[in-house]
């Protein structure tokens, strides 16, 4: 027992002299070898950030995006930037994004720029333009056609930094209770429809309603409104508005490519080092694909279980009603850009971008699709 005991003493001096000596430099005197102190790095900050959004939480595509955001967005910067996501009505109303954001109750928000367009009318413009771009069209204005540079000067006296962060692609016309056989049956159709389509279906007869995603549900089901649009089969279906309309309309002509924002406190922005906000640069362009992505490969197996198991009747809008929501269409937009100078430029740029690329599209992405 002694000769163990001796040897464990020994063990315990030599640890604690190996201790002793990586407590020190590299020479063993607690300098490095050019004579300075050793000074252990400080902690990297943790930026704690607030994430409220206008969808209710983990809704398959639009909840869950700001929660993929918020985790690419964790595990990029090792956890220094650290966000809690809010759904809508937990931390403010789905409608008060855009103005908590900019207050600074929240550093960052996601929504549509649509639902701001009370405040800002030509912010619509980088959601969805009724039978303007899509997804794919969208982007490009976005991120080559000089799109992007207009929104964040739109936004820049609000003290927000837009970025696109989510798509749906084209969506479908909507859910009705009575079938649209002419334009005729629009006349006093109450119907949930945002942004500039809201302004439309009003031209061509019809009564807009402004409701968040939370209230469309009880609102068709009580008959407070006649009609709704919300996505597309994926949402649509998680909503289970099936059960409470039996039409369900397409086209989409309202929102042939929405672009859904992430929107950060300007602020909150220029508090970040430079690393951070490149990543959050990176995550919302990760989420806009991934989002548009999740969509094109979930919603026709969402259509046939609408359609093949719950019995719902799928309907084409008839070419009198489209043609006359196109006409409309124009009239609004146009409208919408003429308020100031800079929502002329926002609307020129849109514009010719759409038509230069609708050019080529025809020759290309339309062709296919017609021969495929």
């Amino acid at each position: 027992m002694k000769g163990i005991f001796k040897r464990v003493v020994m063990l315990m001096a030599m640890t604690g002299f190996i201790v002793s000596l990586s407590a020190c430099g590299p020479n063993g005197s607690g300098t490095s070898e050019n004579g300075g102190s050793a000074v252990p790095a400080a902690p990297e900050k943790v930026y704690r950030w607030k994430l409220i959004t206008t969808w209710p939480k983990n809704l398959p595509g639009l909840g869950t995006g700001p929660e993929r955001l918020a985790e690419k967005l964790r595990v990029m910067s090792r956890g220094r930037l650290d966000i809690k996501v809010y759904g809508a009505g937990e931390l403010v109303g789905p409608f008060e994004v855009f103005d908590a954001v900019s207050q600074g109750t929240a550093e960052m928000g996601h929504g549509a720029a649509y639902y701001w367009r009370g405040k800002i009318p030509i912010a619509a413009m980088f959601s969805t333009v009724p039978f303007g771009m899509n997804a794919q069209e969208m982007n490009g204005w976005l991120a080559y056609g000089g799109g992007m540079e207009l929104w964040r000067e739109l936004y820049e006296p609000f003290g927000l930094i837009p970025f696109a962060a989510g798509n749906t692609g084209v969506q479908m016309a909507g859910w009705f209770n009575k079938e649209i056989n002419s334009l005729s049956d629009l006349e006093g159709v109450k119907m949930r429809i945002p942004g500039l389509g809201g302004e439309v279906l009003k031209r061509a007869g019809g009564i807009p309603v402004a409701l968040p995603g939370s209230e469309v549900f009880t609102s068709l089901q009580t008959g407070v409104i006649d009609a709704t649009e919300w996505v597309g089969p994926y949402n649509d279906l998680a909503f289970a508005l099936h059960t409470v309309a039996k039409y369900y309309y397409y086209p989409g002509w309202h929102e042939p490519g929405p672009t859904l924002e992430a929107i950060v406190n300007k602020n909150a922005w220029e508090s970040l080092p430079e690393d951070l906000q490149v990543m959050i640069e990176v995550a919302s362009r990760s989420v806009n694909d991934d989002m548009l992505s999740e969509f094109t490969a979930r919603n026709n197996a969402a259509l046939r279980t609408l359609v093949d198991e719950h019995g719902v009747e799928l309907r084409r809008l008839p070419d009198d009603v489209i043609a006359a929501l196109k006409t409309a269409s124009l009239e609004v937009v146009a409208e919408a850009a003429s308020t100031d100078e800079l929502s002329q430029r926002i609307y020129d740029s849109y514009m010719a971008f759409l038509a230069d690329v609708r050019a080529y599209h025809e020759i290309s992405e339309q062709e296919y699709v017609n021969i495929r």
